[in-house]
């Protein structure tokens, strides 16, 4: 018996521990299983993580591409802008028809509107009772009816009493009316036979050779030339009768006009949208071009108005008011002087000149560097020889188009005019922090993943350079921001694009800062410095 015990515990004792056995095996097995489905799941967790990074980094170069390909849709349209300066006025008919200023003497005819309907007068038949019949009649009809007719005759008079005196009323105000338009009638006839009878005299003025006419109409037309926003068609004009020489000095815009940034490429690498500067030498040919096409543009303009053959010769000076870099002070060079006379400029076939060589042509003197202002000897002196007729000063946008001066803005106006833009545009402003150069405010753009604090800094001195860029990027790293924006009316020097160095930075100049007042604000800016500011 022992023994068979002995056998029967150690059978049990080995069943006992195969039972272990396996159950640790299971046990394992689960654990294998259970730690392989948690790596899938972290495996496929890290996956859609990974997926998602790519998407959103995607997404984001997507979007920094498509502002490089927005800024450099700008750059062309800016540089197409100036190239067709000349060509552009040569479709339109320069000439202005004095004849259709002149207003028409008709006059709406008199419509008198309600008052030209008189009411209906009230008729008898509708308030008079109905004849009593049968039944009705045998009992008692007749009185009642009697009493329902005398009742109906006093509301029939009292509604053909209020009739008459609403008629009588209708017809005062009818003919009051009648009178009030026709006294309009006569004041407007008056009026404009007056005005009619003005535009005759000044058109016969004009035709007459009256230097006051003959300046105020030439202004007209120059007035009505269409160039780019930031232009400043601000100029002076004198006429010698004697002569029939019309004299012209046109303020030129700055070299600031030429865009200084060739293309924006988004680096992928550094993470940053970066400005290709423009070439010295191309800013410097671009802006000599821009003067020559003024000029032609100008005396192109004067002699095809002129179809009274008014003038035989135009002398022409065009001048810059701008800083002068060297010396921080305000001057206005010539830049380019001709004097043509009307037969030899008309001959030229001005669709297919070189612009700079066809000045030329013309033995005028055009500088060759006027980036720094370099002037060139004047064919006339303006007011020296103005002052022997007529002349006269206009400023086409100051006087005619009201458009806010960005250079004469108050302080606090331009604090505001740059608040509300980048407001506009999305950023969430702080409250602006006056600096030795200019203000500042620590913004906020609200985007996700795209956004965060952002330091914006606006001056309105000369042209920033370097120091400036350095002095942002320092006030974006003390902010922990994640962009700083530096918007310079004056210009950007080309060392401060150098100076920029994949910093996550944003550089605006005056032309660029008026397109986007324009674009997002529907404001016409301009930007003219007079001698004012001297």
């Amino acid at each position: 018996m022992g023994i068979i015990r002995d056998m029967q515990r150690a059978h049990a004792t080995q069943a006992a521990d195969a039972h272990r056995a396996n159950n640790a095996a299971a046990q394992q097995r689960e654990l294998i299983r259970r730690n392989a489905d948690l790596a899938i799941a972290a495996a496929q967790q890290a996956a859609s993580d990974a997926e998602r990074k790519r998407e959103h980094r995607q997404l984001y170069i997507e979007a920094r591409t498509a502002g490089a390909a927005a800024a450099n849709a700008e750059i062309r349209a800016r540089i197409s802008d100036l190239d067709s300066l000349l060509l552009s006025t040569l479709d339109v008919d320069d000439h202005i028809d004095l004849d259709q200023f002149k207003r028409p003497l008709a006059v709406p005819p008199f419509d008198a509107g309600p008052l030209a309907r008189p009411q209906p007068e009230p008729a008898w038949q509708s308030y008079l009772p109905p004849q009593p019949r049968g039944v009705g009649k045998l009992l008692g009809g007749d009185r009642l009816h009697q009493q329902q007719t005398a009742n109906a005759r006093k509301n029939y008079e009292y509604a053909r009493a209020r009739w008459v005196e609403g008629e009588q009323r209708r017809k005062r105000q009818l003919t009051q009316r009648k009178q009030a338009y026709e006294e309009s009638r006569r004041a407007y006839e008056t009026k404009m036979v007056a005005y009619n009878a003005e535009v005759d005299r000044f058109a016969a003025a004009v035709a007459g050779a009256d230097p006051a006419s003959v300046v105020e109409y030439f202004a007209m037309v120059l007035g009505n030339s269409v160039y780019p926003d930031d232009f400043p068609q601000h100029f002076r004009l004198a006429f010698l009768p004697k002569q029939k020489h019309l004299l012209i000095e046109y303020h030129l815009p700055p070299i600031e006009v030429i865009p200084v940034v060739k293309e924006h490429r988004f680096d992928r690498v550094r993470n940053d949208l970066c400005a290709i500067p423009r070439d010295e030498d191309e800013i410097r040919r671009r802006y000599v071009d821009v003067i020559a096409r003024v000029t032609l543009r100008t005396i192109h303009e004067i002699i095809e108005a002129d179809r009274g053959g008014l003038v035989r010769q135009v002398s022409f000076n065009g001048i810059v008011d701008t800083i002068d870099r060297r010396t921080g002070r305000f001057v206005r060079p010539v830049l380019v002087s001709v004097q043509t006379e009307r037969e030899t400029f008309a001959a030229i076939k001005l669709r297919r000149v070189d612009p700079v060589a066809c000045v030329k042509h013309l033995q005028g003197a055009l500088s060759i560097a006027p980036d720094e202002l370099t002037a060139v000897p004047p064919k006339i002196d303006f007011d020296e020889d103005a002052d022997r007729d007529y002349t006269e000063e206009f400023n086409v946008l100051a006087d005619i188009d009201a458009r806010p001066n960005l250079v004469t803005l108050t302080d606090e106006q331009w604090e505001g005019q740059i608040a509300d833009l980048f407001g506009v545009m999305g950023l969430l402003m702080g409250e602006p922090s006056p600096t030795a150069t200019g203000v500042r405010w620590t913004a906020t753009d609200p985007r996700p993943i795209f956004g965060g604090t952002v330091v914006l800094h606006a001056i309105r001195g000369g042209a920033a350079g370097a120091g400036a860029v350095h002095a942002l990027a320092g006030a974006v790293a003390a902010a922990g921001a994640t962009k700083g924006i530096l918007v310079s009316l004056g210009g950007i020097d080309p060392e401060a694009y150098d100076a920029l160095a994949g910093r996550p930075l944003e550089l605006i100049d005056g032309p660029a800062l008026v397109t986007l007042l324009a674009n997002h604000c529907r404001i016409k800016a301009r930007i003219e410095r007079g001698s004012q500011h001297a």
